[in-house]
């Protein structure tokens, strides 16, 4: 699938940097086009329309001979359409180049191949009154103005622009798929990564449900097999059913909270909130927990904490790390929830005397569904996705949490907030 994926945006890549290439080709042929015309056109424009007849002669332009062009000459037009040339010169044929021009249509400035040679062609009708020329071969009457101008160098200067346009083209194409692939292969590493994360995190939600779903199965079967059991004598089987689905509960709404985090559907509503309010709830809520398990939280905490947060989901992040602390923390044994203010920061602390993390565990212990062989294992009672949340909280409001612990002594998750207002 990743293979026809990265071949598809390599030929995308390649495709458009191809034609962005030829987009800036047509622009640079055309504009070198217009410069080298423009002045050529300007030209044929000024001797065309300055063209005039007295008293039966020729009347050669005399206003600005700066647009004078040797390469330009005038070819007549008679009411009969018949192409007259009043100036010869020995290097053109004359009458197939009026032959030509008869066949083109007025009114615009076009160029054609003649005789090996490339001309600007401009027909416009003769403007004045005075309209009757006397010629040799007799008067006529000028009906239109032909310009024509000699135009090889300007021709023979595109056709080598194109040349080289076309040949950049050609030799840059291999460059142009290369970079394409490249850029695909740098596209498809983030979403590569992300398809295997998703996968492994359905595979590991699977597994988790497998075990919850086998322990009802086995418990139900063996009450089906004494329908005359009382529900007494079947409360272990019965304890056992409620205990996995409390667990399975727990699972999906852990899942269904990170697969919204992901989807960006949930969102955390920050207000002013006093930590110090959470703190001694928490204390209030784990305290009699903790004396009930053998162990000594001890709530440590400045006089007047504010921050904008979530309540709800502040609340939350404590209470995963409070109940992380006493899973794995062996009896007797201390726990210390510290909230604190330096500068503009509220620094947030849980520190236990447990077992401790493996150094090599440390890198992954937010992340999904990971246990490492004791801290947390599924004996516990966890399912591997509590860090991974308290890490999405901590995010949303701008924070940070980080972890140290050593084997033996106990472990410390040390978060900071933004105090902002």
């Amino acid at each position: 699938m990743f293979n026809r994926t990265l071949r598809r945006i390599t030929a995308m890549n390649s495709i458009v940097f191809m034609l962005i290439f030829v987009f800036f080709g047509t622009v640079i042929y055309g504009y070198v086009s217009f410069r080298l015309f423009d002045k050529v056109d300007e030209a044929m424009f000024h001797m065309a329309n300055n063209f005039a007849i007295a008293n039966g002669r020729f009347v050669p332009a005399s206003r600005n001979r700066a647009l004078f062009d040797p390469r330009i000459f005038i070819l007549l037009k008679d009411d009969q359409e018949r192409v007259i040339n009043l100036f010869p010169r020995d290097e053109l044929y004359v009458e197939g180049l009026g032959e030509l021009v008869s066949q083109l249509p007025p009114d615009y400035i076009q160029t054609k191949n003649f005789e090996n040679h490339s001309y600007r062609i401009l027909d416009i009708p003769f403007m004045y009154q005075d309209n009757i020329l006397h010629t040799q071969q007799g008067p006529i009457a000028v009906k239109r103005v032909i310009a024509v101008s000699i135009v090889d160098s300007e021709v023979a200067s595109l056709r080598d622009l194109l040349i080289i346009i076309v040949s950049g083209l050609v030799t840059g194409m291999l460059i142009i798929v290369l970079a394409g692939y490249y850029l695909a292969r740098r596209s498809m590493i983030p979403i590569q990564a992300s398809w295997e994360k998703q996968q492994q995190f359905v595979a590991d939600a699977s597994h988790e449900l497998r075990t919850p779903l086998a322990v009802l199965k086995s418990n139900a079967e063996l009450i089906l097999r004494h329908p005359s059991h009382t529900v007494e004598e079947e409360s272990i089987r019965v304890t056992n059913i409620i205990r996995e689905v409390r667990r399975m509960t727990k699972l999906v709404v852990e899942l269904l909270t990170l697969a919204r985090s992901d989807a960006n559907q949930l969102e955390v509503k920050l207000e002013p909130t006093s930590v110090n309010e959470i703190v001694e709830i928490i204390a209030e809520q784990f305290i009699p927990l903790a004396e009930m398990e053998g162990f000594d939280l001890k709530v440590n905490f400045s006089e007047k904490l504010d921050m904008m947060a979530d309540k709800e989901r502040l609340h939350q992040l404590l209470v995963i790390l409070l109940d992380n602390a006493m899973k794995y923390t062996p009896a007797p044994g201390e726990i210390q929830l510290t909230a604190t203010k330096q500068g503009n920061n509220v620094m947030i602390a849980v520190q236990d005397s447990g077992q401790g993390i493996p150094s090599e565990d440390l890198p992954r212990v937010f992340d999904r569904f990971y246990r490492g062989d004791k801290a947390r294992s599924r004996e516990k009672g966890g399912t591997g996705l509590g860090l991974s949340i308290a890490k999405w909280i901590v995010e949303q409001h701008g924070g940070k949490i980080s972890v140290d612990s050593k084997l033996g002594v106990g472990s410390k998750f040390s978060i900071v907030f933004p105090a902002k207002k």
